[in-house]
């Protein structure tokens, strides 16, 4: 079941998306989000953890750093700073390289 929610957005992520503006406020974008969720999470909790990011995704929010925390909630992860990706470190961290 992962293994088809995985090929599903990737399909997204190919056909789809390159056809519409570029419109989310995150990084990383909902549809990688999405596939890392359900990498980490299994099918049920990475597809609701994913929907959840999809309906935060809008012009009320400010957007910003939010990658998948370690455990299932459906809220926005409060320490992105945590995890050790290259674009947050610089947020975070702006003298690291």
């Amino acid at each position: 079941m992962r293994k088809i929610l995985i090929y599903l957005v990737k399909f997204y992520q190919r056909v789809i998306s390159p056809a519409l503006p570029k419109s989310c406020r995150y990084y990383p974008t909902c549809s990688t989000y999405m596939i890392d969720a359900l990498t980490k999470m299994g099918p049920l909790k990475g597809l609701i953890m994913g929907l959840c990011r999809i309906l935060r995704c809008n012009p009320f929010v400010r957007g910003g750093v939010d990658p998948v925390p370690d455990e299932f909630t459906i809220f926005r992860n409060p320490h992105p700073e945590k995890y050790e990706d290259e674009i947050i470190a610089k947020k975070f961290h702006p003298s690291t390289k």
